[in-house]
């Protein structure tokens, strides 16, 4: 059995911004085939190319959720150029921690924040 921080389990029970922006500026994918879990992450920015608002949906394990949400939560208020300095590391901190067997849930987070900024750069 796998120990999770207080913080992971708020965010798997309580996730924030779930949801999709029918107006979004960029739209990110990721998956993993090997454990079954995808998200889609949605940002809105502003003028100033700051993240106004950022929304996801998941489907898989806890983790996955977990991150998704906590994701959403640290892009929110950057800006484009901060965007691409967030760090799968990054995710976990804010977590307060992943198990090592769930630390694919961050990759795959920082995977679809990079195709995210890169629909929005197109």
């Amino acid at each position: 059995m796998w120990e999770y921080s207080e913080k992971v389990k708020d965010h798997y029970r309580n996730p924030r911004n779930v949801g999709m922006l029918e107006d979004a500026d960029a739209i990110g994918y990721a998956g993993s085939l090997a454990c079954g879990d995808a998200i889609t992450l949605f940002l809105k920015f502003d003028e100033q190319e700051k993240v106004a608002d950022a929304k996801f949906l998941a489907y898989g394990c806890g983790s996955a959720v977990a991150a998704a949400s906590i994701l959403t939560e640290i892009v929110i208020g950057k800006y484009i150029g901060e965007l691409s300095q967030i760090t799968n590391q990054d995710i976990v901190d804010a977590l307060e921690g992943l198990p090592m067997t769930k630390i694919h849930c961050s990759v795959m987070c920082k995977e679809v924040l990079e195709y995210a900024i890169s629909n929005y750069k197109k």
